[in-house]
């Protein structure tokens, strides 16, 4: 059995929807597939998405991104009502977002948000993070307590003991993540890039790999004594930092 790993498909593109649906219906049905989030904001589409890649791998799992929180899409109350929309999805379609185990593997999806705990709000960000316009929260709640929410969802898994554990989320559980040769220009989407209380977490459960989107820059480092990949199919024009294609992460 492999595990596949890929991130941002975005398959509201063409050519990205394209890829993902012509993937071979053979070649993995005796493996398992991590999509870390930024399939789609669109129900219907990532409906289809969900059953298409259920045809072909032995399983599924699944964490939402902050483009499948959007609501101005779908008619939803708030961004709570759509991820529990998106899990109600998955059981209906075969795709999971809880731990999966097998045999000496587990494989654990961590949600997540962003607090600005790696860096501070600022005005380019206010004017044009799409997250801002796309996602509603209840009675106004603060970015910490939208984190907070979803950070309790993994409380329970934190202690899952195997001869090897991978785990996943879409945002990045720390900031030295990001490569040293982003350009300074870009570092103003450093703040809503993770959490610094996500990778507590991330301690606590001591995968041996974890897996993580949002960043769109491919990377594979270890840190700490765990070895962190994003493996973003991205944008269409994004061809020079991503490789557009599935990765095997681990084969067992």
């Amino acid at each position: 059995m492999r595990v596949f790993a890929v991130s941002d498909i975005h398959v509201d593109y063409r050519e990205n929807k394209e890829w993902l649906f012509s993937l071979s219906s053979t070649d993995y049905l005796d493996d398992v597939l991590i999509i870390a989030g930024d399939l789609t904001d669109d129900l219907k589409l990532l409906e289809k998405c969900f059953i298409e890649t259920s045809k072909k791998f032995l399983k599924v799992l699944f964490i939402p991104g902050n483009h499948e929180l959007w609501v101005n899409r779908d008619k939803v109350v708030n961004s709570f009502e759509k991820c529990q929309q998106i899990c109600d999805l998955t059981l209906n379609t075969g795709v999971s977002m809880r731990p999966a185990h097998f045999d000496s593997l587990s494989i654990v999806p961590l949600f997540s948000w962003y607090d600005y705990s790696f860096a501070k709000l600022n005005e380019q960000l206010k004017n044009t993070w799409m997250d801002f316009k796309a996602c509603i929260w209840p009675d106004e709640q603060q970015l910490e307590e939208v984190t907070r929410y979803f950070l309790n969802k993994n409380k329970p898994h934190l202690n899952i003991e195997n001869k090897t554990v991978i785990s996943f989320s879409h945002f990045l559980p720390r900031i030295d993540l990001m490569p040293i040769y982003i350009p300074p220009a870009y570092h103003y989407l450093y703040p809503v890039l993770g959490s610094e209380s996500l990778e507590q977490q991330v301690r606590q459960l001591m995968p041996d790999i974890h897996v993580y989107g949002h960043s769109h820059v491919n990377r594979k480092v270890t840190i700490d004594d765990i070895q962190y990949i994003n493996n973003a199919f991205g944008y269409p024009a994004e061809d020079g930092i991503t490789v557009k294609e599935l990765v095997c992460i681990y084969q067992c």
